[in-house]
């Protein structure tokens, strides 16, 4: 329904934040990745196949390798030099400083670039110890089996993360996984060759028949066996002296410089970017962990609720002796603009209704197509139609226009592209015959569902919607009666003024104020009428679009129901929390936490664990569906197409949700965008089989 009122402009400048927002949280959750984990780098040492050359073997474990040119040396008698690799660690380093400095001894760090900069204070602390610092690369990955491009950026991105802890570059190096020279062989030395044509001097270890007597460069990690060797070492009588690698080994230029100011910058930008990713991580942990518990709550409380509304109705099923059975007119009122493709068809369902006293009204809004005329022709045929015209003024507008020439207590509203079954009003205007309901939803199905895309939408709507709607009753929380098929009290449309054209889901609207006004609403599911739905993305992009932006202003609008009572109070206090969190806010997570989970996937230790999470999860949501297309008497071969609707079609309707929420935080403004339609609801309809089969529900139960 196209309306000329206030929606002026289409929201296109809030998907700037997203372009500059997404890319850096998703940037730094995979290079976060990426360097815990070391995606592309080995993680184990590989035998080697060659030994080290001639030139280097019997060297000392402080290198200096110029092409095939080797110069070592080694500590002096009396003299250890302390390293520890692959720090630094929260608990281990600061316990080892201490120990260091009660003996007033000297050591050499080589320092984790990632880790170096995930505690930049522990290594500035070791520093100001007097302590030396080198490289242990930025993941410890296996420099003899990487990439040239992977071997640059552990070597660089240390440099930068050195430069943004504090200020400095290093010139020492000692290879992952490697201990004395020996074990610098195979594919290691090409890579020693390479990092000391960069300016590195190489540090292994020696071998374990060396004494501290002799002069000893020992290695350790940052472990609790570290600190008992430490211990027991600085206690040794044969070691006279503790120093760091550079003066122990008389190294004449300092193996340490300052950084200039971009190093610092970088470094710096660094450390924030891999700040920025652990937090998102972290984060995206706890979010993945709720989101889970609520989804798996959700699908339990509605299968629940759906089976004790199917009780109820078991029970108390309208037009039962309790209950009077409405058989005077009622009036339905179909709202169109150019809806020629499929009047027709809505005009002959209605007129063939088991429940014959029907007053029919026809508002036409402004169309420019032959929509009043084949109105006119129904009506010429069969005095249950009327035809009334207006200019363009949108769906809310017609229907109020149409409420004046209702003639009877119940009135039904229908969309001009609705076909629906010959006992649908009969049976949708029955719970009004309670004082207390003032609104019925009726059950919409899809007509076109032969496409992909139809049938993912035939899903939502039994899945989604309609299972809702069933807990929506239990609860007495109804949010929405569709604008596709629903009934009403006449009293309880007036009382609340008639539909309302703040929003761009005035149906939406329209049963909230019925809350609000202490009316019931219910849902009828054996009224059943079918529609076309969208047969292209761009067409359900632009109606779920609207769908939810006027959601979203119906919530807004009502969100004082919270705080009220009876009626009124229980939708607010269910209903809109139910909206908010299911339809809101996990929407609106729900893409990051689909990145997380393939992240998880990528990047743990565990991806099959995360692999077998999903597809639990997803067995769980095809069991609830499966219930869920029982329940609406549907045939259950269209689940082959759920694993298809989650990786796609779920992604955009998480979008739609996105982009509705930016624009209505941004205040942009949406015009009420109609769907082209083709007519083809009435044609598939009669070509499913479940249609005949709808009286049978209760006994498939």
């Amino acid at each position: 329904m196209a309306a000329r009122h206030k929606q002026a402009r289409d929201p296109k400048a809030h998907w700037l934040l997203l372009a500059l927002t997404l890319p850096a949280l998703f940037g730094a959750l995979l290079f976060q990745g990426w360097t815990v984990n070391e995606v592309d780098g080995s993680t184990t040492k590989q035998p080697c196949t060659q030994p080290v050359p001639r030139a280097a073997s019997g060297a000392g474990p402080v290198l200096a390798v110029d092409g095939e040119r080797v110069r070592s040396a080694s500590m002096p008698a009396g003299t250890v030099a302390l390293t520890y690799d692959d720090g630094p660690d929260p608990y281990w380093t600061p316990r080892l400083l201490t120990l260091l400095r009660k003996h007033r001894a000297h050591a050499t760090f080589f320092l984790s670039g990632a880790k170096a900069v995930q505690y930049p204070e522990l290594v500035r602390k070791i520093r100001a110890e007097g302590h030396e610092i080198g490289s242990n690369t930025y993941t410890g990955a296996d420099l003899g089996n990487a990439s040239g491009v992977r071997t640059a950026l552990e070597l660089g991105l240390t440099q930068s993360a050195f430069a943004g802890a504090d200020g400095f570059r290093t010139t020492l190096l000692r290879m992952p996984m490697t201990t004395t020279v020996a074990t610098l062989c195979g594919a290691e030395w090409p890579a020693v060759q390479g990092a000391s044509a960069d300016g590195y001097r190489i540090v292994a270890a020696d071998p374990s028949g060396r004494t501290p007597a002799d002069g000893l460069v020992r290695q350790f990690s940052h472990t609790s066996l570290a600190y008992r060797e430490t211990e027991q070492l600085l206690t040794d009588p044969d070691a006279r002296r503790f120093t760091t690698i550079s003066d122990g080994a008389g190294v004449d230029a300092p193996v340490t410089t300052e950084a200039s100011g971009t190093e610092r910058w970088a470094g710096t930008a660094l450390i924030w970017f891999q700040w920025l990713g652990q937090g998102f991580v972290a984060a995206l942990t706890w979010v993945l962990t709720v989101a889970a518990a609520l989804g798996l709550f959700r699908l339990f409380t509605l299968v629940l609720f759906a089976r004790m509304h199917v009780r109820r109705l078991e029970r108390h099923r309208p037009g039962a002796p309790r209950l009077r059975e409405i058989r005077g007119p009622v009036s339905v009122l179909v709202p169109a603009y150019n809806e020629e493709a499929g009047i027709g068809s809505t005009l002959r369902s209605l007129l063939a209704s088991t429940h014959q006293h029907l007053q029919i009204i026809v508002i036409d809004d402004g169309s420019s197509d032959r929509t009043v005329e084949i109105a006119d022709e129904y009506a010429r045929r069969d005095p249950r139609v009327q035809v009334v015209c207006q200019a363009n003024a949108g769906k809310a507008a017609a229907l109020n226009h149409g409420l004046a020439y209702v003639r009877s207590p119940y009135v039904v509203m229908v969309d001009a592209d609705t076909v629906f079954e010959p006992d649908a009003v009969q049976r949708l205007v029955q719970p009004l015959a309670h004082p207390a309901i003032g609104a019925v939803s009726g059950n919409t199905k899809v007509g076109n569902r032969k496409r992909l895309l139809g049938r993912w939408q035939h899903l939502e709507y039994v899945f989604g919607f309609n299972l809702d709607r069933r807990m929506f009753e239990v609860l007495e929380c109804m949010p929405t009666v569709p604008g596709a098929i629903g009934a009403f009290r006449l009293d309880a449309l007036m009382g609340v003024g008639g539909l309302s054209e703040d929003t761009l889901a005035e149906d939406t609207d329209l049963t909230m104020a019925l809350w609000r006004a202490g009316w019931r609403v219910v849902y009828e599911e054996t009224a059943i009428a079918w529609t076309e739905v969208p047969t292209s993305l761009r067409q359900l992009w632009r109606q779920r679009y609207r769908w939810c932006y006027g959601t979203l202003q119906a919530m807004w609008k009502h969100r004082r129901a919270v705080r009220e009572v009876g009626p009124a109070g229980r939708f607010g206090r269910r209903g809109l929390s139910y909206l908010l969190l299911f339809q809101v806010l996990l929407p609106l997570l729900a893409p990051v936490i689909d990145v997380f989970m393939l992240y998880s996937a990528l990047f743990t230790d565990s991806p099959v664990k995360s692999v077998a999470t999903w597809f639990g999860f997803l067995a769980v949501q095809i069991a609830v569906a499966a219930y869920a297309l029982r329940l609406d008497g549907e045939r259950r071969r269209t689940l082959w197409t759920l694993p298809f609707q989650l990786l796609v079609y779920r992604q955009l309707m998480y979008l739609v949700v996105i982009q509705s929420v930016v624009a209505f935080v941004t205040g942009s403004r949406l015009k009420w965008q109609r769907m082209q339609r083709s007519g083809t609801a009435a044609a598939a309809a009669q070509h499913i089989g479940e249609a005949a089969d709808h009286r049978s529900l209760t006994a498939t139960r």
